[in-house]
């Protein structure tokens, strides 16, 4: 019913467990961009946000308006936390002068660093920018 294991065969797999428990795995939860950044992409969301629901300027619009805020806080706010917690680790974002030098590696290759800002930030201030178009739109008709 049981299998019996021979003193070598539980001596090797001991080596093997001691071993593994050597090597821990190294996670980077810093998503490797600066904090800068991150810090745009939100303020161009809130803008967003905030264009729209002072643009139509209804006192109805308050709670709305109130829960989408929290809802993009939110959204930045939990992985921020999440970079924080888990095992202590030597893994920082990158600074901006790094970021600025090197630039960043994604799967596709190094990319320079205005061309990852662009990548970045092209939708929130496309967003933005639609914001502002739907309310010049409103204005005019």
């Amino acid at each position: 019913m049981f299998r019996q294991f021979t003193r070598e065969q539980l001596a090797a797999h001991a080596e093997i467990v001691t071993a593994a428990r050597g090597h821990e795995t190294v996670v980077d939860r810093t998503f490797s961009l600066p904090r800068r950044l991150y810090a745009a992409t939100v303020a161009l969301y809130l803008g967003f946000v905030l264009t729209l629901g002072i643009g139509f300027g209804n006192p109805e619009m308050a709670i709305p308006v109130a829960i989408s805020v929290l809802f993009v806080l939110a959204a930045f706010g939990v992985p921020a936390l999440w970079t924080r917690i888990g095992p202590d680790d030597a893994s920082l974002p990158l600074s901006w002068g790094r970021f600025a030098g090197e630039g960043i590696m994604t799967l596709t290759g190094r990319v320079a660093a205005r061309d990852a800002v662009a990548q970045v930030l092209v939708l929130p201030v496309l967003i933005v920018l639609w914001a502002t178009a739907v309310l010049v739109i409103t204005a005019l008709v």
